[in-house]
């Protein structure tokens, strides 16, 4: 991770769960990470909860990655603080487990998750990469996408009321996004690498309302699983591309 040190990474969803562990993580490690989220007043509270002597490499901006205007703003606010960007953790993602496809009024829960989980992500990506090329820098774009855009989902026993609805194929695109971006960036000639990170569930605020006693008995991963994958993928050597990382926890039969 040397070679990170002092440069600056951008964490979408940072406020809590798997972002915020990333966020701390990296400006541990010397990384200047500037965490994104709505509630921007939670990324600057993670500050206490890292040693006193990094601290200063944590910083927490307004973010909504539905708004492509605000990412717009946020970006460039970033690049002209910070002087720019070097890498980029697309994290931010929603699902609203509640509603099924079929339901009628369930369109705007559907098109949070295709906004949120999809085009945040694309538009994230556009500006983080614009950011890069500007400065000829050979950067890392790592997408959290899930076990979702690798296999069909049924809902846990006793979630008869659990519906994936759209979630499953917004994190199909995010597997497809991946590869499409790093064709693109690799055309550019830059070294720029595109990663993706798949996990199953994992215990955070996403899923919190979802996790009912049976679901807090299933096999899950922990948010600093994700973080020490983002971290093993940002220490490969230049000439190494991680395309995507598949995490299971022990014990689960799916």
């Amino acid at each position: 991770m040397d070679r990170w040190v002092n440069k600056v990474a951008v964490v979408t969803g940072a406020s809590a769960g798997i972002g915020a562990q990333v966020a701390k993580d990296l400006a541990t490690l010397g990384v200047i990470v500037v965490g994104l989220a709505r509630r921007d007043e939670r990324v600057e509270a993670l500050k206490n909860e890292l040693p006193e002597k990094v601290r200063k490499n944590l910083h927490g901006m307004k973010c909504d990655v539905t708004n492509e205007a605000e990412i717009v703003s946020v970006f460039s606010k970033i690049v002209e603080k910070f002087g720019g960007i070097d890498i980029l953790i697309n994290n931010a993602g929603i699902g609203n487990f509640h509603v099924r496809l079929i339901d009628p009024g369930s369109s705007s829960s559907i098109n949070d998750t295709v906004q949120t989980n999809i085009l945040g992500l694309i538009n994230c990506t556009r500006q983080a990469f614009s950011s890069m090329k500007d400065r000829k820098v050979a950067g890392h774009i790592i997408n959290i996408s899930s076990m979702a855009a690798h296999r069909y989902l049924i809902p846990p026993p006793g979630l008869s009321h659990f519906n994936f609805n759209v979630y499953p194929a917004t994190k199909h695109a995010v597997k497809a996004l991946t590869e499409q971006f790093r064709q693109e960036v690799t055309k550019e000639g830059l070294g720029i690498k595109v990663s993706s990170i798949s996990p199953p569930i994992v215990e955070s605020e996403f899923a919190e309302e979802y996790q009912s006693d049976i679901m807090k008995k299933l096999p899950h991963l922990l948010p600093s699983d994700i973080s020490q994958s983002v971290i093993y993928i940002l220490s490969t050597p230049p000439h190494v591309n991680v395309q995507d990382v598949l995490l299971k926890p022990v014990g689960a039969l799916a």
